[in-house]
């Protein structure tokens, strides 16, 4: 406590003159600026609050945007746009977390199933399969349950059992493929639309002018670029689960071959 009441000591002695000097500077500074104008103090004040301003402007600029680009397509073509971009979005979503969770470490699934399968026989190694999840160890386990019928119905259960599970993988992307065609669709929808509107005005006023087919283009171009923007976002979606899925089924199909090798190698798959 000693030692930090005399730190605190020595900083008031170092830094004692430097305040003063900085207290001398400040007087000096508000004498001079009294003497000449009053509207310099003025001055500083008012350029931080522009700037403020400017930087609070820029921050919300983004969705500002959005929102009047949006009312400028006109709702009546953008909302369709948007609801494919909501329920491909929830979609894809939904496939990606199914996707993730149906990820199976093979190899040390394969090391489990051959240890149990050497102290326990098959039924200990069904149990394996069964406590654990992913269409990899539903395929062992419908493989395991033919183990009595010999190895070439355990290869044919497998396979079949294997298109199953690919299928169930699969759900969903059908409606992302959907949504991906269907958003610039409605979005060329869009575009024709807002071009027989700009024709329309030509017609009914008798003369090409261009504050007469703005509003129309400009919604032509707006759904246009919706509609496209919709299918980009959708198909890096679709695509991911597109590779995805095929890696889990190279995974199935390495691990059902590397099953069947530890079944012939157990001599296990006897009628």
């Amino acid at each position: 406590m000693r030692k930090l009441i005399a730190l605190f000591m020595l900083a008031g002695i170092l830094f004692a003159p430097v305040f003063a000097n900085a207290q001398e500077a400040e007087s000096d500074s508000v004498v001079q600026e009294e003497e000449t104008t009053p509207v310099v103090e003025e001055e500083p004040e008012a350029t931080p609050a522009m700037v403020d301003d400017d930087i609070v402007a820029e921050e919300q600029s983004f969705h500002q945007v959005v929102k009047e680009k949006f009312i400028e397509g006109d709702p009546l073509y953008m909302t369709p746009v948007l609801i494919c971009l909501i329920l491909g979005l929830a979609v894809a979503l939904e496939r990606i977390v199914v996707l993730n969770l149906s990820t199976t470490n093979t190899k040390k699934l394969l090391n489990k199933v051959e240890e149990a399968l050497a102290s326990g026989g098959i039924e200990a190694a069904k149990d394996v399969t069964k406590s654990t999840k992913g269409p990899v160890a539903s395929i062992f386990t419908q493989g395991l349950m033919r183990y009595s019928e010999g190895i070439e119905m355990v290869e044919k259960s497998i396979i079949a059992y294997g298109s199953v599970e690919m299928g169930r993988l699969e759900k969903g992307l059908v409606w992302i493929s959907l949504f991906i065609s269907l958003a610039p669709m409605l979005g060329f929808m869009g575009t024709v639309i807002g071009m027989i509107g700009a024709f329309d005005s030509i017609e009914a006023a008798g003369d090409i002018s261009p504050s007469l087919v703005a509003s129309g283009i400009k919604i032509a171009l707006l759904t246009t670029v919706a509609g496209l923007i919709v299918a980009i976002i959708l198909q890096l979606f679709y695509n991911y689960c597109v590779a995805k899925i095929d890696s889990l089924v190279n995974d199935m199909e390495d691990s059902s071959i590397s099953l069947v090798d530890i079944l012939v190698r157990h001599k296990l798959t006897g009628k």
